[in-house]
Order: structure tokens, then C-alpha cells, then sequence
């Protein structure tokens, strides 16, 4: 059927149901009717597929496209065969078909019913799968994801290189190459890669202007501060991308603990788990998917209403398309990532085994989320501008959709800072990496900075006047300005760039910007809710002591009993005003604060409203206690009445570990019967006397204890009763 003769309008309206085409839809399913080889780059959720599907639907042969994924390839074949009352209009080819499966296919094929044949690109490499295909007649040959040819794509599949010599092999037949995102150096090298530099190039824009996107450091608190964030979009949906699978788990822990709907998705979980969690998200049973990049793939979900990412991905490409998952249904979308250069540092060590050339791409992509990330330039124009587009930063759409463009960050001369910097790399020869060149700059000294002799130059010390927080602040942003790099070959080396050495010869104005906190941040960051940060208010913190001692006079057992210190100080901290909120605090758990919190919540109560004190509710997010398995194991294990010595054994852990989680347990206000236990070391006698001496004693100190009995009991005797006292009077 020549294209002249097609009506597009009606076929679309047959197939798809819609009156109109959308973007740059319609000019590319002329150019593919017309046999033109096609090049389409279209952001996600742009409507891509349609783009191939329509005109394979009303060409005579069958269309073969070539994708990358199993999963997603079912999904299409599924959508296609929906349109039609024919399951033959499409099929897939792969290596999961049975001998049978694979019959029926080239029948239906070979008979003309079948319009679309989705294949791995594995498959086209087998002898007897181009045979057939030969002798029939093809379409077009469409290759999907076509950024997976090129080493500088973000999803790289060395058996896509092999693409153009099988088309080749099938005859003369046009290639479509659609992709959904292509930096100018993907799509030259998918050109190339191709052979099809006479194709008709069709480029939507890569504006998503319904997307906010925002930067922030990545401090200690961050799952407080994700909990937070998720808190505002209640009932909304979203996805959180973390780089590890242990670090998705404890995520979404952390979250279900806090009461948000969560579900872990990636490659580490079984296939039926991954589908079942994939679904409760598509069908709203839970709001957030906890995720590595392995999630979301084909996924078409049109109200996703923030992406946040915990670790910033890899390169721009994958952050691009995994924000891009956000407010496809045209509503607002958060893109929310966190950023510390300690993760970037991480991802560059992790490169070091790599080939020298994979090495360099690497170093190259990540350099590009650096610059990003640091920028103090309009998000949206930074993107845009890396994938080779215009955009007016001042009035484009969505010109004020991003943290730089409503909160501008502080600027400062830092013109003869960065001669400084330039220098100092140039004269030490360009051996150090950033550490030695910091050390050098404010004059401190260690065994590399001796090794050269480094000190006893006349510039070791040039830049004491700042300190190294500043200098390493700099460094990155001279970096990214392109005046200094980082060399492959000697990994983390800085070199000087013919940029830097023409900035020294001729000095221009480099405006630094402030607020770099970006790098003050430990690679610990999991909230536990133990160790509270911050000062407490120490007149609240006397008034609870005070209250303690009435509750435990009234009860008749020690103060102790009732909360411990560390507790009382916790709670001068975060100020809970409610049940809920109290066992959220160090060391209470929820049965202790049902059992003493009442006049606890309402003094504080009292106290926040005299002294209109604004409490910071963020600090009271719950910790899963990466170890709540453990402890709901020692708990079982002891109802049952197993020796003590089994349980540790069984987690490897030894007796004193054993004690100190068990004493957790009964601090936070759980009962643990360790009387069968007790009763083998001790009689009644030593029994009673320790419950006795810890009933008058003000302190649970073991060290108190051993004085006091002066060498009667050892201290694991000790801590057994003490677990005993505070379960049986405190619990």
C-alpha cells in the first residue's frame, strides 16, 4: 500500500481510538510508509511506539523490532494484540518459546497475519531464524532503545554492535532507530553504527515542563528527611531509586516502619515478587517502589507524582529517563535527588577495575552529573543544553521549575583563587590527586606531600588563608569549568587542561559559588532513632528527671525502672506530645510508653504550649532497627525457653552481644522470661538478694553492682538479673 493511498487519520482512529496525533508523530509514520531509513528521539512517555506500530500495522509484511528486554517486549506484543481480533497480528521471538511456540510464529508469519515480530537482538544471530526471515516479506526493521549501541549510552549491549550486518543479511529493507534519549555523541554514534546517515532525523523536545527539579545535600538525616518529603504527597504515588539492593531493602523498611506503603523492587528478588510488587504500585495498593534502575522500564504509570533519588545515578542520561517517569499525565512532578561527592568518589573507585576505554566514558558521564549537580545555572537549561537543545533559561516553559531558578545561589570573585589552585597543580608537577593538592594549598603535611618534598617549596601553604572545606569547593568547580581534569590512566591524578594553563596565562573572572555543603557528609546516613543529634533542652530534661522520681516513688522501684537517662534526654530533644510519639523516642518502645508515657506526653504538652516551643517533627522518625529481625528472634527463642547459648550461636554472635540486645529489648518496655535461664546459675538466695539490691539502688550500674558485691558475681551474672529486674518490675 503506497502511503498516498493510506488515510492516517482513520487508521489511527481504528486502531488506536485517538483523532489526533501528538508531536511529531504524524511527520514520522509518513517518513517510514514512504521506506525512509528514520531516526526518532523522543523523551519517554512521548509516544514513541506508536511511531513503528502504526505503520507496521498498515504496510504489507511484518515490522521486526528489535528490543532489549524480554519483559517489555510482552508488555507491546500484549497492548497489540488488544487492538485486533487476531492474537497472530504479533509475536515474539526469543529464546523462552517452546519448539511448537516457535512453529506457530512462522506460520503465522508466513501466512501474512502477523504485523509485528518483536525479537532479541540475540535471536536475529541464529542461522535458522534469518533464513526464514529472508523468505519472507519484511516491512521495516525497527530497533527500540537504539541508544543500547553506543558505548556512550547509559545502557550499553555489546550485541546490539552486531545490528546493522544482520539487517544487512535480510535484504534491502528500511531501518527505523527510535530512541528516548541520545546526547549528540549517542546519536552520531547510532548514525554510524547503523549505516544510515541519509535518514530522516526527527527530534522532539526534551522539555518536561510539569517537572520540578531540586538538589540536596546528602546529610546523617536523609531518611528522615525522604520521610518528610514523602509526607507532603499523602496517598500520592512515587519511586525512590538507590544504586544497591541492601540500601532499597532498608529503605523501604525504614518506610513501612513509618507508616508509608512501600515495596522493595530489583534483580535480587524472584521474578513473581518483582511482578507482585510491579503490580500493587500499578494498581495503588501501595504508594512508593523502593527501587534500583532495574525498576520502571516499560512501566506507564501517567501519575507518578516524585522520583526521588537517593544516590545520584551514574550519568545524566539514566537520571533524565528515570525523572522522567514523573507527571506523564501532565501534572506537577517532584524530581528530588540527593548529592554527596563522598557517593561520586564511591562510583569512580568502583570504575578503577574497569578497561581503560570503559573507564573513560565512565569518568567522562559522571563528571556531567557533577557539573549538574553543582550547578548554579537553571536545571532545566543545563539538561536541555546536554542533549543538544536551546532553551531560554529566562522565559522558556518551565523556566521557573527548578531549586536555582526560585532560591539563586550566593556568588563570589574567585579570580585569584583559581590562579592559586591552577598553579599549586602545575608546580607539584601534576602528580597529587585532590587530597595532596588541598594538604599543599593550606599547608599540612603527610607521607606523599614529605615523599616529594612538597613542604619545603616556596608555594606549600599559599592558600592558608581558606580552609580545605573551601579549596576542595573550588577544585570541583574549576572541575567542572574544564580547567583542570581528572586523569584515566593514574586514577583520581589532576591534571592541568590547556584551558587551565591559558586561565593562568590570562586570568579571567570566576565567579564561586557559595553554600557548598556537599561534602560534609559520612557514608553512614541509615536513621537509627537511637543516638539523638543535637542539644537537648536541659530545663525540660530536669522537669521529666523530676516527674520520674514522683512515678517511681508512687510504683515503689527505682527510676530506672521507668525511663532510663539517655531516654529522658531524647525526649527534651524531640518534644512528643502523644503515645505514638513517645515510642518513637531512645530506648522506649511502644509497651513502656503505654505503661509510663501518660504524664510524660502531657508535661511536655504542657511545656511546648507555655513556652510556644515549634517541635521539630521531623526527629521523630521511627528506626526499623536494621536488627528487628534479631530481636523478634531472640524473643521467640526465648519464649520457647532455648539456652542462651544456642541463640547467639545460631546468629554468631557471643554472649556479651546476646546480653546487650536482650537488655535493648527490656529497656524499650518488652517482657523477656529468663527465669528457666537464671534459675540454672543461681539459686533462690542470689536470686533474691540481687533483686533486692537493684530495687534500693538509684543507678543500674553493673560497675556499681561488682563494687558492691565485691566478687560474689561476675558481671554476666549481673547483667542476666538485671534483664530479669527490669522485666519483671519495669515491664
Amino acid at each position: 500500500m503506497k502511503s498516498t493511498e493510506i488515510d492516517l487519520h482513520k487508521e489511527l482512529k481504528k486502531y488506536f481510538g485517538f483523532n489526533n496525533f501528538k508531536g511529531l508523530q504524524e511527520d514520522v509514520v509518513r517518513s517510514i510508509i514512504s521506506g525512509n531509513n528514520t531516526f526518532v528521539i523522543m523523551p519517554t512517555g512521548g509516544g514513541k511506539s506508536l511511531c513503528y506500530q502504526l505503520p507496521a500495522l498498515v504496510l504489507d509484511g511484518t515490522a521486526i523490532v528489535v528490543s532489549p528486554l524480554i519483559a517489555l517486549m510482552k508488555n507491546q506484543v500484549d497492548a497489540i494484540r488488544s487492538l485486533s481480533s487476531e492474537n497472530g497480528i504479533a509475536h515474539v521471538l526469543n529464546s523462552s518459546l517452546t519448539k511448537t511456540e516457535i512453529a506457530q510464529v512462522k506460520k503465522d508469519i508466513s501466512s501474512g497475519l502477523t504485523k509485528l515480530l518483536y525479537v532479541a537482538p540475540e535471536s536475529l544471530t541464529k542461522e535458522e531464524y534469518t533464513a526464514f526471515l529472508k523468505s519472507v516479506p519484511i516491512s521495516f526493521v525497527a530497533i527500540d532503545e537504539a541508544h543500547c549501541i553506543s558505548e556512550w549510552g547509559h545502557d550499553f549491549r555489546p550485541e546490539y554492535r552486531n545490528l546493522r550486518s544482520i539487517i544487512r543479511n535480510l535484504g534491502d529493507v528500511p531501518v527505523i532507530g527510535l530512541t528516548a534519549t541520545a546526547t549528540p555523541k549517542v546519536q552520531e554514534d547510532i548514525l554510524k553504527n547503523l549505516d544510515m546517515s541519509d535518514a530522516q532525523t526527527f527530534k522532539a523536545s526534551f522539555n518536561r515542563p510539569n517537572l520540578f527539579y531540586e538538589i540536596r545535600p546528602k546529610a546523617k538525616t536523609v531518611e528522615s528527611d525522604i520521610i518528610r518529603f514523602i509526607r507532603q504527597y499523602k496517598g500520592k504515588s512515587g519511586v525512590i531509586y538507590c544504586l544497591s539492593r541492601k540500601k532499597v531493602e532498608e529503605i523501604a523498611q525504614v518506610l513501612q516502619v513509618n507508616g508509608i506503603s512501600a515495596v522493595p523492587y530489583h534483580a535480587g528478588l524472584d521474578a513473581k515478587t518483582r511482578a507482585k510488587h510491579q503490580d500493587m504500585f500499578l494498581m495503588e495498593d501501595v504508594n512508593v517502589v523502593v527501587a534500583t534502575i532495574a525498576f520502571g522500564m516499560g512501566i506507564d504509570k501517567p501519575d507518578v507524582r516524585f522520583v526521588i533519588h537517593h544516590d545520584i545515578p551514574k550519568s545524566l542520561e539514566s537520571y533524565y529517563q528515570e525523572t522522567g517517569r514523573a507527571g506523564r499525565d501532565g501534572g506537577e512532578g517532584h524530581c528530588l535527588a540527593y548529592y554527596s561527592y563522598k557517593d561520586i568518589e564511591k562510583l569512580e573507585k568502583f570504575m578503577s577495575g574497569k578497561p581503560v576505554a570503559e573507564q573513560e566514558i565512565g569518568f567522562a558521564l559522571l563528571q556531567e552529573v557533577v557539573a549538574y549537580a553543582e550547578t548554579s545555572m537553571s536545571r532545566r537549561k543545563f539538561l536541555l543544553h546536554y542533549f543538544g537543545e536551546e532553551y531560554d533559561g529566562e522565559n522558556g516553559e518551565g523556566h521557573d521549575m527548578d531549586d536555582n531558578a526560585r532560591n539563586p545561589k550566593k556568588k563570589k570573585e574567585a579570580k585569584d583563587q583559581v590562579l592559586t589552585l591552577l598553579k599549586v597543580v602545575r608546580d607539584t608537577k601534576m602528580l597529587y590527586k585532590s587530597k595532596e593538592i588541598i594538604f599543599t594549598l593550606t599547608g599540612k603535611v603527610n607521607a606523599v606531600i614529605k615523599a616529594h618534598k612538597t613542604d619545603s617549596q616556596s608555594f606549600f601553604g599559599a592558600g592558608a588563608d581558606f580552609d580545605e572545606k573551601h579549596w576542595m569547593a573550588l577544585l570541583r568547580q574549576v572541575l567542572v569549568a574544564g580547567y583542570l581534569s581528572k586523569d584515566i590512566e593514574s586514577y583520581g591524578v589532576i591534571k592541568l587542561t590547556p584551558e587551565g594553563e591559558a586561565f593562568i596565562a590570562n586570568p579571567q573572572s570566576f565567579m564561586m559559588t557559595e553554600d557548598h555543603d556537599y561534602n560534609e557528609n559520612d557514608d553512614e546516613t541509615t536513621v537509627t532513632a537511637a543516638k539523638s543529634t543535637g542539644v537537648s533542652d536541659e530545663v525540660l530534661a530536669g522537669m521529666l528527671k523530676d516527674l520520674r522520681k514522683k512515678v517511681a516513688k508512687k510504683l515503689g522501684v527505682p527510676p530506672f525502672v521507668v525511663f532510663q537517662d539517655p531516654s529522658l534526654d531524647d525526649m527534651a530533644l524531640k518534644y512528643p506530645i502523644n503515645i505514638e510519639e513517645l515510642s518513637g523516642v531512645h530506648g522506649v518502645g511502644e509497651g513502656k510508653a503505654k505503661k509510663y508515657g501518660k504524664d510524660f506526653v502531657e508535661l511536655i504538652a504542657r511545656y511546648v504550649e507555655d513556652n510556644d516551643i515549634i517541635r521539630p517533627e521531623d526527629l521523630v522518625v521511627k528506626t526499623t532497627g536494621a536488627n528487628s529481625a534479631l530481636k523478634l528472634y531472640i524473643i521467640q527463642n526465648i519464649d520457647r525457653k532455648l539456652s542462651l547459648n544456642d541463640i547467639a550461636k545460631a546468629k554468631g554472635l557471643d554472649m556479651d552481644a546476646l546480653l546487650k540486645e536482650m537488655e535493648q529489648i527490656v529497656y524499650s518496655g518488652t517482657k523477656l522470661n529468663i527465669k528457666y535461664w537464671v534459675d540454672d546459675i543461681l539459686d533462690e538466695d542470689q536470686q533474691e538478694e540481687i533483686h533486692e539490691y537493684y530495687m534500693e539502688s538509684e543507678s543500674d550500674s553493673i560497675k556499681d553492682a561488682l563494687k558492691e558485691f565485691d566478687g560474689d558475681y561476675d558481671t554476666e551474672e549481673l547483667r542476666l538479673m538485671r534483664i530479669k529486674f527490669i522485666s519483671e518490675v519495669a515491664n
